[in-house]
């Protein structure tokens, strides 16, 4: 740290350690333990994932992105090259010290940083939550120099990491309520009346999603009162075969993306519609559809209008988004280890941290040998970027291919830094082409595979390519 800074620090420290304000000293601490692994923000997020509709999840996912990026940003390269020594605690008050005094190094403040990254970032999406939020911001980056952890500057940089971090996610989390959902351009097939329900198979995953979601069941059973209703997170596909008959008319999936996904295996085997009721945590098939809640799964299905989309196949499993391997399956592996213990959006934010390290790959692609850290294979053509984010198509029988190859030094850190899909596309590590099908040998045994965000055993060779007949799906 510059002299000059350091000494202008060290006043500034001196002066706010001498200050005695028993209301600051009442509520600044629990503040800032509050923020302890962004669990405030996580809980805020979840109320807006949970009851702002999909606004809400969109807020929720950019403020929880912005986060991450700003950890990534903050607990990795700066930190590690400042290496600055926290402040000297002599000073402070005891009634304002916190329990447990963090060893890292002081600058920047990650708290902070995360913080105004959330903030900054739901208040894009929501302005009138900008004030509150960028106040509750603002105590938690006062907290952390009044408790004697961070000198001013850490504060005021992390400040500005944190209000970077946000903006760069306007780059990869879209609003959704600026593009039409991918199904709007398709002709509808043909129109079923589903009545009451009978024939309806409805497979629902009580486990899915936010805790504080509402829960699906009762609505479908007041809707579809003839409707035969499934419960189960341990294999739904079974269940819902175990209770399909001749009369079968759709089979109907409420949960996440592994959920409808498990459904869409049946449902292509059977040759019958599926329908859609989204209530996971980011619901992917479901916005391309249109489909914005369970009340409008709901009215999807009792309007009965039908539509064909294309199905992904990857070492003969179902996908109905994208499927992927490397990176990405390790990275689901590693946070589902942890959700249980620390909750899902830390666990991501560790599981992020601990497989930036993990070693490449070596693969053939269609006879080509790499290395490679991760790919990603969209059923359909998706925006530019290297996640698939927002579909384009749900019926143009491509598959989008999104590799991230390991023939240069640090592509992930440039990944990370580009961040943004027309940058991304810069990135010489960085390969994008569309396929009707590829071809994949493994030159490190069988791989870990990922469809739709869950994690399977796959073998040494495999093929990725579209099922020839085409999948019906209920839409608005």
């Amino acid at each position: 740290m510059p002299p000059v800074i350091q000494r202008a620090d060290e006043r500034a420290f001196t002066w706010l350690a001498a200050k005695d304000i028993p209301a600051l000293d009442a509520t600044l601490p629990r503040l800032s333990k509050a923020a302890n692994h962004s669990l405030l923000w996580i809980a805020i997020a979840a109320v807006f994932a949970s009851f702002g509709g999909r606004k809400g999840r969109t807020a929720a996912a950019r403020g929880l992105a912005a986060i991450a990026l700003s950890s990534i940003v903050v607990n990795g390269p700066v930190k590690i090259f400042a290496n600055r020594h926290r402040p000297k605690f002599d000073a402070i008050p005891l009634s304002r010290r916190l329990a447990r005094v963090p060893v890292s190094s002081s600058f920047p403040s990650g708290h902070t940083a995360s913080a105004v990254a959330f903030a900054t970032a739901v208040g894009m999406e929501f302005p009138r939550t900008a004030a509150p939020l960028g106040i509750l911001a603002a105590g938690v980056g006062v907290s952390r120099a009044y408790t004697g952890v961070h000198y001013p500057s850490d504060v005021a940089v992390g400040a500005a990491i944190g209000a970077g971090a946000a903006v760069l996610t306007r780059r990869f989390v879209v609003s959704r309520g600026a593009h039409a959902p991918a199904a709007a351009s398709l002709p509808a097939r043909r129109t079923i009346d589903v009545g009451r329900g009978s024939g309806l198979v409805v497979m629902v995953n009580p486990s899915a999603g936010p805790h504080l979601a509402r829960d699906p069941a009762e609505a479908i059973r007041e809707a579809f009162p003839d409707a035969c209703i499934v419960e189960t997170d341990e294999d739904p596909a079974g269940a819902v075969r175990s209770k399909c008959d001749r009369h079968l008319v759709a089979i109907v999936a409420a949960g996440g993306d592994g959920s409808i996904n498990a459904a869409a295996a049946v449902a292509q085997e059977l040759g019958v519609p599926l329908g859609v009721i989204p209530a996971g945590t980011l619901n992917h098939l479901a916005r391309d559809l249109g489909i914005e809640d369970i009340g409008s799964g709901i009215e999807t299905i009792r309007g009965g209008r039908l539509v064909q989309i294309d199905i992904g196949s990857i070492a003969d499993s179902v996908f109905l988004n994208t499927a992927s391997f490397g990176a990405y399956a390790e990275l689901v592996d590693e946070r589902e280890s942890l959700e249980s213990k620390i909750g899902k959006w830390p666990a991501a934010f560790v599981a992020l941290w601990r497989t930036m390290g993990n070693d490449p790959i070596r693969v053939e692609i269609d006879g080509r040998a790499m290395r490679i850290w991760g790919i990603f294979i969209g059923n359909g053509c998706y925006t530019r970027g290297f996640v698939p984010m927002r579909r384009l198509s749900l019926d143009d029988g491509r598959l989008d291919v999104r590799i991230l190859r390991a023939d240069r030094r640090y592509p992930r850190l440039r990944a990370l830094i580009l961040a943004g899909p027309h940058r991304l596309a810069r990135l010489s590590a960085f390969e994008s082409r569309t396929a009707a099908r590829i071809e994949v040998r493994s030159l490190d045994g069988p791989l870990r595979l990922a469809r739709d965000g869950e994690t399977f055993d796959g073998p040494a060779r495999f093929t990725v390519e579209k099922f020839a007949k085409p999948l019906e799906v209920f839409v608005p």
